[in-house]
């Protein structure tokens, strides 16, 4: 097992494969009566340079209900590559906690954290992937179909860093990938061939469409996202108005498979990327799929934490 969880693609298959059935056993477990203290005496430092509900909230409670601890570290008291260096910043958490999860803008900060840190590091989110997310979301359509083997995946809207998480966790496992997006608003292009070679090894197919339609139709997940990631506001007019068509409503949830689950990161801009009727509807998986972050990340952290 490697040192850090920077990406889903640094891993092999069938680890992927064995963090996501450690997820499974520990969500049993919990919903039984508990985890056992498989992280005792060990804290987790959390830095964030963007905030957020349930990273926060659910690497706090993975720690405790594992009986560790987090520490949360605001972008005031850090200041990640401002106010002191990344460098000196990763050797001086690395003396004080045991492990550290970082949410950043630049996804060079993560890998810079993890590059000078002799503890590991988790990306909590950067502008190229989101990791985490990909875990819990691959968790929650396990739970819903049993495998990903042959499970036909449609993202609607901007080919950002959930897509690419989502994108290579499917393709590993061997489950199809669709993302329809606007022109300009394509997947990162080194993403994309990483997710190719994917498919060579596992008979995973990846369609870039246009039309939402199209996308939507057999799918057995619909995905969506924010059509304004954080950092991206001075943008939100001339985002808004182009996505308009790349709404998941009814009618493209009536084009997907009659078992389709629809799935989103959260937070939700309700009445923008996805109607209420869809999100509180009897397909939305909206909130379990959130739920799985706390057990999907207590995989990650007993992994790296057995193997430092």
């Amino acid at each position: 097992m490697k040192k850090d969880f920077i990406a889903i693609s640094d891993y092999s298959p069938s680890e992927i494969q064995k963090m996501l059935d450690l997820a499974i056993e520990l969500k049993k477990e919990w919903k039984s009566g508990g985890n056992p203290p498989l992280l005792k005496g060990k804290v987790l430092g959390m830095i964030f340079q963007k905030p957020s509900l349930r990273t926060r909230v659910s690497f706090d409670m993975a720690m405790r209900h594992l009986g560790g601890d987090a520490l949360y570290l605001s972008p005031n008291e850090i200041g990640l590559g401002q106010r002191e260096s990344i460098a000196d910043v990763a050797r001086v958490l690395s003396g004080y906690v045991e492990i550290l999860m970082a949410r950043v803008f630049e996804h060079q900060h993560v890998v810079d954290l993890a590059k000078y840190s002799s503890i590991p590091v988790i990306n909590g989110l950067s502008d190229y992937n989101h990791p985490c997310q990909g875990m819990a979301d691959a968790l929650t359509i396990i739970e819903k179909f049993g495998t990903l083997k042959g499970i036909n995946v449609s993202f609607i809207g901007d080919g950002n860093n959930v897509a690419v998480s989502l994108m290579h966790v499917v393709t590993m496992l061997g489950g199809n990938f669709t993302l329809a997006s606007p022109e300009g608003y394509d997947l990162d292009p080194n993403a994309l061939q990483i997710a190719k070679a994917f498919c060579e090894k596992t008979g995973s197919k990846i369609r870039l469409l246009r039309d939402p339609e199209e996308a939507a139709k057999g799918a057995n997940v619909l995905y969506t996202d924010t059509w304004v990631s954080m950092g991206q506001e001075a943008e939100t007019e001339k985002r808004k108005n182009i996505f308009v068509p790349y709404q998941v409503n009814q009618h493209l949830v009536e084009m997907a498979d009659p078992d389709v689950i629809v799935m989103h990161c959260l937070p939700a801009h309700r009445g923008q990327e996805i109607t209420d009727e869809v999100a509180d509807g009897p397909h939305s998986t909206l909130f379990p799929q959130a739920h799985n972050r706390l057990h999907a990340q207590k995989a990650i952290l007993v992994e790296l934490l057995r193997g430092s």
